[in-house]
């Protein structure tokens, strides 16, 4: 990041400043403005919401635009963490030109269809199928564990394109139109009373090919570039590089939670929530490292590091701030059956994050899966055995 690359980005902050108020404008509009600007995403090109320069300048614009009065990403819009790296990666000028600023400005939100009910840890041994059928794909599957499918717009689509292929090979991505003909998006209730997650069948849906995103068969290298930016931003830091402020986040919530419960804390809650504090702050140093290693915004393996730990400091200092209320912990939250929308898709208090931390160590890659990636691709270690790695999918034994 050099100083040069630091002006051209104060320049462009200052023109969008003096021109756009984001407190006069619509949270659509304004970052609308800041996508044309180059301001949405600094590393990206020109023309598709950056201007082609370091991944950790995004930090100043965050941070002056912020000053300003700019709203933070509403959190419905997670998944284009997800999505615009991808497509800016492996789509065409007409895909980028197509999704990148509406998923930027909130216009269409997105959801990801990778896993299957055969295919979890396995995502390359999907079977949703999508058959050509001249300028159009014609889709017939399931997916599940959908998270947001149900407000959705878009879906990150992976299909098995060709089957007589190893399964690595035979894969194609896809962008699907939420609301097309033959998509069913179904809710799956979880422990905390939501349906935040969903199944979503898919039944002769037609889906075109100026949709797909990148080469057909090439799915496999697209969703790696997806998954990795997943894992990323679950482990903290997110598009942006940067991460909560020191002693920030559910750490402090916890700090908060022990000090008004200070007086019936025992030497062992005290260190507990020590320790919790170092492992805190040693999860945020990390995926600050993580983010500054990242070249053009994709992250490599590294990035599991971040989703691995944080899975786990995030339920034992949940499960803490549970500890530390006594039997009030066990009150004051609400269970009842409900499909979170745009702005309520959080919920609030220690009962709540305890309960849905549970979902930690599955989403975006077991703690198993990270493992083995970090092992393998970080380590170097030898990889486990895979019986079914050089044999077409449709000759794989299935249960």
């Amino acid at each position: 990041m050099s100083d040069a690359d630091l002006t051209v980005v104060e320049a462009a902050l200052d023109a969008l400043l003096a021109e756009h108020d984001p407190s006069a404008e619509t949270y659509e509009e304004f970052r609308g403005h800041q996508f044309d600007a180059g301001l949405a995403w600094v590393q990206y090109p020109k023309g598709n919401g950056g201007l082609e320069l370091a991944p950790q300048l995004q930090r100043v614009v965050n941070k002056r635009l912020a000053e300003a009065g700019a709203a933070p990403m509403d959190p419905a819009q997670f998944f284009m963490m997800l999505a615009g790296p991808t497509i800016v990666t492996h789509g065409d000028d007409a895909v980028r030109e197509r999704f990148l600023r509406p998923m930027f400005t909130g216009e269409e939100k997105w959801c990801q269809l990778f896993s299957e009910p055969g295919a979890g840890s396995d995502f390359a041994g999907l079977g949703t199928k999508a058959l050509k059928d001249g300028d159009e794909w014609i889709v017939n599957g399931q997916k599940v564990w959908n998270t947001l499918a149900h407000i959705a717009d878009w879906g990150m689509l992976v299909t098995r394109t060709d089957p007589n292929v190893r399964k690595h090979r035979g894969m194609t991505y896809f962008a699907l139109d939420m609301k097309a003909p033959g998509v069913d998006v179904r809710p799956l209730r979880q422990i905390t009373g939501e349906a935040e997650f969903n199944e979503v069948y898919m039944t002769d849906v037609r889906v075109p090919d100026a949709h797909r995103i990148g080469a057909e068969g090439e799915g496999w290298r697209a969703a790696l570039t997806t998954l990795m930016n997943e894992r990323t931003a679950i482990g903290g830091s997110g598009s942006s590089g940067g991460g909560p402020k020191r002693g920030a986040g559910a750490i402090s919530y916890l700090v908060d939670l022990y000090k008004k419960n200070e007086s019936s804390m025992t030497a062992v809650d005290r260190d507990d929530v020590t320790q919790l504090w170092i492992r805190a702050e040693v999860l945020r140093l990390t995926n600050m490292r993580a983010a500054q290693q990242a070249k053009a915004g994709n992250p490599g393996p590294e990035g599991s590091v971040g989703k691995a730990m944080m899975a786990f400091v995030n339920q034992d200092l949940w499960e803490k701030a549970v500890d530390v209320q006594g039997m009030a912990g066990q009150l004051d939250y609400d269970y009842t059956y409900r499909r979170p929308g745009t702005s309520d898709m959080i919920g609030t208090g220690a009962g709540y994050a305890f309960l849905r931390a549970r979902a930690n160590t599955i989403e975006g890659g077991t703690s198993e899966v990270m493992k083995n990636i970090l092992g393998e691709q970080v380590l170097g270690l030898p990889g486990e055995p895979r019986v079914d790695k050089d044999i077409p999918w449709i000759d794989v034994p299935r249960g």
